[in-house]
């Protein structure tokens, strides 16, 4: 019995097989597209020194607008939740930037964990119908003549044989894609993390890297401008820089 054979005559044992593996197909693709493609910042570096240049200067509205172009990747999103609150308390730019990550880092993760799922079902489904099929084979054989035993019992082991094959053959390419997957997500989670810290960070920075008037804090704080670049400067060790 060849392999198309098998797959004509046990479509019991075939089509749960089949349908995991088309779900797992879908999942890959899926959410390959959206790790790999939608959700990474193309030219990152260049953004954020765009970001910083505008939120140093005050120009918030700016800055928002630029995440909005840049909307359908992560880290824009990111930003833009914690530029919102610029003009509040810095805890609560915080706490906007975690609500943020937390609902991006479930968008990284959803739906990758199927596939391991998908991969485990899809062996068992292969062992049921190497099972099911050595069950009927024995069945047969005990019933059969002499002369039909060692045909029945060789049909029915390799019927169990190929319902294993199918099995693992949708299993072992669902937990790789899975590795590869959550890797990326991982990766991308962690760029976000740096994200929100590199967004807090300009918000903070954004009180003593511009010159002019003193600029106060939305908590209140009054921080003064940065000193004039021909002032002299007192070092840690007390001494005076020219």
């Amino acid at each position: 019995m060849n392999f198309f054979e098998f797959i004509r005559d046990h479509l019991a044992h075939v089509l749960p097989i089949l349908a995991a593996g088309f779900i797992a197909i879908a999942l890959v693709a899926e959410r390959s597209r959206a790790l790999m493609m939608v959700y990474p910042l193309k030219n990152s570096k260049l953004f954020f020194e765009k970001i910083s240049e505008l939120v140093v200067s005050g120009r918030i509205a700016e800055a928002v607008s630029l995440c909005d172009q840049n909307s359908s990747s992560l880290a824009p999103r990111l930003v833009k939740a914690g530029l919102l609150r610029a003009h509040l308390p810095d805890e609560a730019v915080e706490q906007a930037l975690a609500l943020s990550l937390g609902e991006l880092t479930r968008m990284v993760t959803k739906r990758t964990s199927f596939l391991a799922t998908i991969a485990n079902v899809a062996t068992l489904l292969g062992l049921l119908g190497t099972i099911a099929g050595l069950v009927a084979s024995f069945e047969a054989v005990g019933h059969a003549d002499a002369q039909q035993k060692a045909a029945m019992l060789s049909a029915g082991i390799a019927t169990a044989m190929n319902a294993t094959m199918m099995g693992l053959g949708v299993a072992i390419p669902s937990m790789v894609l899975f590795s590869i997957l959550v890797n990326k997500s991982n990766s991308l989670v962690a760029d976000l993390e740096e994200t929100a810290l590199r967004t807090i960070d300009t918000l903070k920075l954004r009180y003593y890297m511009a010159d002019g008037s003193e600029h106060v804090h939305a908590n209140g704080n009054a921080h003064p401008p940065a000193a004039p670049k021909t002032a002299n400067v007192v070092s840690l060790t007390g001494r005076k820089a020219a």
